[in-house]
């Protein structure tokens, strides 16, 4: 019995960890315009796409990204992209327990 329950709570916990909210809030307080902005997790060897698109995030403005992938990743690295030619690079971010990555 007792390995049951064991097994029970084991299964559990497995599956509120893939259940991790991954949404990250990206707040520019920067008084520049964001013209890129990307996030790839620990495992991947490039930035991938703008997640902006054809869209940019005016200063004082903050936009909310789903970085569910399906890897099960918490962990990110995060890079904005600026109108002035500035960057901004932020690694390891934890986005299963940070919700805003906020820029000033």
């Amino acid at each position: 019995m007792r390995m049951l329950i064991s097994a029970a709570l084991l299964a559990l916990s497995a599956v509120s960890a893939q259940a991790e909210n991954r949404w990250v809030t990206v707040q520019n307080q920067t008084g520049f315009v964001m013209m890129e902005f990307y996030a790839s997790n620990r495992d991947q060897t490039n930035w991938g796409r703008d997640w902006f698109g054809m869209d940019v995030l005016m200063s004082g403005d903050e936009l909310a990204f789903d970085l569910d992938d399906g890897s099960g990743y918490c962990v990110w690295d995060l890079k904005a992209v600026f109108d002035d030619g500035d960057e901004v690079i932020t690694n390891g971010f934890n986005v299963c327990e940070e919700a805003y990555w906020t820029i000033n």
